[in-house]
C-alpha cells in the first residue's frame, strides 16, 4: 500500500492531481491490488495486466479505459523510481469509444433562463443571474464558479477591460474575460453579497455561504439552476452548470471563434477535448443546410 501512497502524493504534487482524480487512481489500484492476490506490483507482467482486464469486461468504455490510465500512470511511475526496468502496461490497447456529444442549450435557451433570472426577486435572485452570467460569459467550470474569491472580483473590476484570474486544473492559471452584462450582474449582485456572509463572519469568498467550504456549493447551484429551468418552461434535466460552460464553447465556434483561444478559455490542457465542440457546431450547420437549402430537397417524389 505505500507504493499507492507513495504514486498520489507524486500525482498531487508534481501534476495537480484533482482530489476527484486521485481517488479515482486509488481506487482503481486498490481493485486491481484484489486481483493480483499475493503477488507484487513490481512482479507483475503484461499477461497479467491483460488477464485483468479480462475481468472488467462488464465495464463501460470509457471506466475500462480509465482503469487502463491509471494503470499505465502507476507503471510510469514505478519506471521513473526505477523500481521496474520494463512497463508491463506498454503491449496493453485501450479500447476505442465514440465520445458521446454533451447536450447543448441553444442560444434562445440561454436568453431564456437570463431572463428568467433577472425575474427572480430578492438577494438570492441577484446572485443566481450574477452566477450565471458569469457562467456563460466565462464558460468556468462550476467549481471554479462557486469558489470565485472577493478579491478576484475586486481586481477584475477595476480593470478598463475586465477579466477573471482563474487557477484551474493542474494549478494552471489562465484569463477569463467578463461581459459587459456580466460586469454589470456582479455589480449589482455585490450590493446584496453582505446579506449571504455568515453572522458577525467576513469572507473571502465572491458567494459566501454556511456551507462547510465557505461558499456556495455546486450541488446548491445545480438545484437553482434546474428550479429556473422550470420557472421557463425548460427541461430541468437538460439544465445544469456544466451544460451552460458546454453552450458557452459552442455558441462561440459557431460565431467564428478560433479554437485554440476556445481551448486556453476552456482551461483545456489537450486541444482534443475541445474539437467535441466542433463536432456540435458542424451538426448544426449541416441540420441547417439540409433544412432550409433549395437543393436539400428531393427533386423527384
Amino acid at each position: 500500500m505505500m507504493v499507492i501512497d507513495r504514486f498520489l502524493e507524486m500525482m498531487a504534487a508534481e501534476k495537480g492531481a484533482t482530489r476527484s482524480t486521485l481517488s479515482a487512481y486509488e481506487t482503481d489500484l486498490k481493485d486491481f491490488l484484489k486481483f493480483l492476490k499475493d503477488k507484487d506490483f513490481h512482479l507483475v507482467v503484461s499477461t497479467d495486466i491483460k488477464n485483468y482486464l479480462i475481468t472488467q469486461k462488464h465495464l463501460a468504455a470509457t471506466s475500462l479505459a480509465r482503469r487502463i490510465s491509471s494503470l499505465r500512470q502507476f507503471y510510469k511511475f514505478l519506471m521513473s523510481e526505477g523500481e521496474i526496468t520494463e512497463n508491463p502496461t506498454s503491449l496493453v490497447e485501450a479500447p476505442r469509444y465514440r465520445r458521446k456529444l454533451p447536450s447543448v442549450l441553444s442560444e434562445t435557451d440561454i436568453n431564456h433562463l437570463l431572463e428568467g433570472a433577472k425575474t427572480w426577486s430578492g438577494p438570492e435572485g441577484l446572485r443566481l443571474f450574477a452566477l450565471l452570467e458569469i457562467l456563460y460569459a466565462s464558460g468556468l467550470r462550476v467549481s471554479e464558479l462557486v469558489s470565485l474569491t472577493f478579491n478576484a472580483a475586486y481586481e477584475a473590476l477595476k480593470n478598463e477591460k475586465p477579466f477573471l484570474l482563474i487557477r484551474g486544473k493542474g494549478n494552471k492559471d489562465r484569463l477569463a474575460p467578463l461581459t459587459p452584462s456580466a460586469v454589470e450582474a456582479l455589480h449589482k449582485y455585490l450590493t446584496v453579497r453582505h446579506l449571504f456572509l455568515p453572522k458577525a463572519k467576513d469572507s473571502p469568498w465572491l458567494f459566501p455561504s454556511a456551507s462547510q467550504e465557505g461558499y456556495l456549493t455546486r450541488q446548491r447551484f445545480g438545484q437553482l439552476l434546474k428550479e429556473l429551468a422550470l420557472r421557463v418552461g425548460l427541461n430541468p434535466e437538460q439544465i445544469s452548470p456544466h451544460i451552460v460552460r458546454h453552450a458557452f464553447a459552442t455558441h462561440l465556434l459557431r460565431h467564428g471563434a478560433d479554437l485554440i483561444i476556445v481551448q486556453k478559455l476552456l482551461g483545456h490542457s489537450d486541444i482534443s477535448t475541445t474539437q467535441i465542440y466542433t463536432h456540435i457546431a458542424q451538426d448544426d450547420l449541416t441540420e441547417m443546410v439540409n433544412t432550409f437549402h433549395p437543393l436539400a430537397k428531393p427533386s423527384f417524389p
